[in-house]
Parts: structure tokens; sequence; C-alpha cells
């Protein structure tokens, strides 16, 4: 074999090495590049939630669960305890088909669980001595009248926001919902059938509660949606919260109300309805500011709610026979009572103060148990079952 013949061969050879060892590399390694590219690094994920303990995890895929079942539009519900707000959930859409998405931040109208709000204003009030609640109404709104004098010169502030007026229940609701000016409305109580003295007797009202807001304004100078603000939304953090008719265009993350029809919910425009109340039905909220509102309620901003506060709202002042529906997904319980803008109920051995609200396409439910350090809130724009089940629910299965 010639030299030349030689060299080739041997040329030959080595790139079929070099080439083969270059293959291997290719397929059987990766550079430090290849290896960032394909496998990156995981982000630090701050804020992880511990794992739910037992009643709230089976409590929120119940909810969960429902939702679906329900067709609810949108929805959202917080869990608080032991200080601390453990679970929040949202779902849903604020408007049918708009594909926007309900979060921590969405408005929903609280309905009648704005009355907690003005029972917890009357009491910081008091306590900062712009009245008492034992304070005559006619020492507060001059011209105040009723159809009877006992009733018009007994009646006091805490009669108002216990339902103990002795009106028939539900005096003038219907000029509530004709939106006349609540003033208005007042100068006809007069006319209205009168059950029984003052602090006698339980007879739900809009009106006569939220003669308060008269009475907040006349003691302090301060219209009443500023003072909810400056004592309690702003001092609690909750940020999304007001009283009275949202500006849209300042806030347009407000869930739309829906009602039901044979096809389904139906969106309807945000309505002013009930606003003319403002202590029995005026205050927005989001379920991020419901859980800053538990927070405190169950102790944690004694700053602001001191447990003289928290005791004094939890101190039954009358007992209310309540019709079976608004009790029908609770277990037989006897013990049910209101106080100041809030229900009591002896439940399972435990102190429950609660509060439903409606109102044309929302509905709201709170709790807090403060002898468990718990509570739980739901707002919802497309009003079912769901809500009155709620509650009771998470109570049996946090209480079992």
């Amino acid at each position: 074999m010639s030299d030349g013949l030689i060299k080739t061969v041997v040329l030959i050879f080595m790139m079929v090495v070099l080439s083969g060892a270059t293959i291997y590399v290719a397929r059987g390694s990766k550079s430090p590049d290849s290896l960032t590219a394909q496998f990156p690094e995981q982000p630090v994920l701050e804020n992880i939630p511990a794992p739910l303990a037992p009643p709230f995890r089976e409590f929120v895929h119940f909810v969960e669960q429902e939702l679906d079942t329900t067709k609810t539009v949108g929805a959202a519900f917080t869990i608080v305890h032991g200080g601390e707000v453990v679970f929040t959930g949202t779902y849903g859409e604020r408007e049918y088909g708009s594909r926007k998405k309900v979060d921590e931040h969405t408005l929903f109208r609280l309905a009648s669980v704005s009355k907690g709000f003005a029972g917890v204003l009357a009491t910081m009030l008091e306590q900062e001595g712009a009245f008492s609640l034992n304070d005559k109404v006619v020492e507060h709104y001059p011209g105040f009248t009723l159809k009877d004098s006992i009733n018009t010169y007994g009646l006091t502030i805490q009669d108002l926001l216990s339902h103990t007026s002795g009106l028939v229940p539900y005096a003038f609701d219907n000029l509530v919902e004709a939106d006349q000016d609540l003033s208005t409305i007042i100068e006809h109580l007069k006319e209205v059938d009168i059950s029984a003295p003052p602090g006698e007797l339980y007879g739900y009202q809009n009106v006569m509660f939220s003669i308060f807001d008269p009475i907040a304004r006349k003691s302090t100078g301060i219209p009443y949606q500023v003072l909810l603000q400056e004592k309690i939304f702003k001092p609690l953090g909750m940020a999304n919260a007001s009283a009275g008719p949202v500006d849209l265009e300042a806030n347009p993350n407000m869930a739309f109300p829906h009602v039901k029809t044979a096809r389904g919910y139906r969106v309807l425009h945000p309505h002013t309805g009930y606003y003319n109340v403002l202590p029995a039905a005026g205050v927005n909220a989001s379920i991020s500011d419901m859980g800053q509102w538990l927070l405190a309620l169950l102790g944690y901003q004694k700053e602001w709610m001191p447990d003289t506060l928290i005791s004094k709202i939890s101190t039954p002042v009358i007992y209310t026979p309540l019709k079976w529906q608004y009790t029908r997904y609770w277990k037989p319980f006897r013990e049910r009572y209101y106080s100041l803008g809030w229900r009591i109920y002896n439940y399972q051995g435990k102190k429950i103060m609660y509060h439903g609200g409606y109102i044309r396409g929302y509905r709201a439910e709170i709790a807090f148990c403060p002898e468990a350090d718990v509570g739980i809130a739901f707002l919802q724009n497309s009003p079912n079952n769901l809500a009155s089940r709620f509650v009771p629910t998470f109570m049996d299965l946090f209480l079992e």
C-alpha cells in the first residue's frame, strides 16, 4: 500500500471517530446553557396558604361544587380563623357573558348586612359621647311623630337599631322601593299602625332602623356615609367599601345584579334601590373588605373596636320568633335574638352573630362565632338558595 493511500485511510478513520464523538456529545449530554433553557429556575412563590384544616377544606369543596350546580353567575366568600384570613375564594363573572371575572376587590351590595355596620357605628359614637343609645329619638329628631304619644316620646335609639319600635313590620318599605327620600317617608310614619309600646316586641324595619342616619348626622355634624369611612372603613383597611350609589366610571369593578328567569340568569344594570336607607341596606363591599371586617369583629382591631364594643353588639336585646323558612337549613334551635344590627343565635352550644341580606339581584351572608374565633362571609350577584345554606353548612362542619 502506497504512503499516499495509507494517509488517506488514516484521515478517513480519524474523521469517522471524531464524527461519532460529536454525535455522542450532541445526543448524550447538554451544555449548561441548554440545561437552563430546558429546566428553567422555578420562581419562589410567596404567601402560599397553609393546607386547609379538614372542616375548611370540606366546606370549600361544598361551596365550589354548589356554585357550579346552581349556575351562579358571580360570587366570593372568605373564612377567617385565629386572627387570619385562611381562605378567600372568588368565582364567575361580574356580569353574565362579559368575561369580566370576580376578584377579591369586586364590589357587591350588602343589603341588610349593612345593619351590622350601623350597630357598630352607633356603639362607637355612644362611647365617644355623641349620644346615649337610651336617648329618646325626639331629642335628636325634632318634629318626629308616630301614631300615638307613648311610642312617639318613649322610642329610643336602641329601639330603632333592635327593631323594637312597636310599629308593624316593614313599615313603608313600599315607599323605600319607590325611591322616596328618607325624610319624606319619616313624615308619613304617623300613619303606621302600632303593635306594642317601644322595646317590647320585635318587628323588622328598614325605615325606622334608618332614622339612625339623621340622628348620627345631627349629633356629629358629619354625613352618615362619611362617618362609616372615617370610623370603620379606613381604620380597618376596608379599601373598597363605601355607602351609597357607586360611581362605575371611577370604580368599574362592581358585580352587576342578576335575576333568575326560566332561561337562566338575566343581568340588570346596578340600581339605586334601598340606597335611600343607608343604615339598613346601603353599604357596598368586596370580599377583601369583608375579611377585614370579620377580623375586627373577632377582636383583632382593638384600637378601633375594643372588647367593650364587641360585648355591646353581642348582647341580646329582644327575642325574635323567626318564621321557619328563615332557619330551615339550620338544625333545630330555639334561642334567637336581635341586638344592634345583628342576629344572635345560640346554636350547638355556641353564640353565633349573624345577618343575611337580600336586594334585587344580590345576596350577602355574614356570621362569626367569638368563642370559636371563626367568621365567614358570602357575596353573590345571582341569588339562589346556596346563600341560605352557606352559614349553617359551615357551622355544622366546624362546630361538630
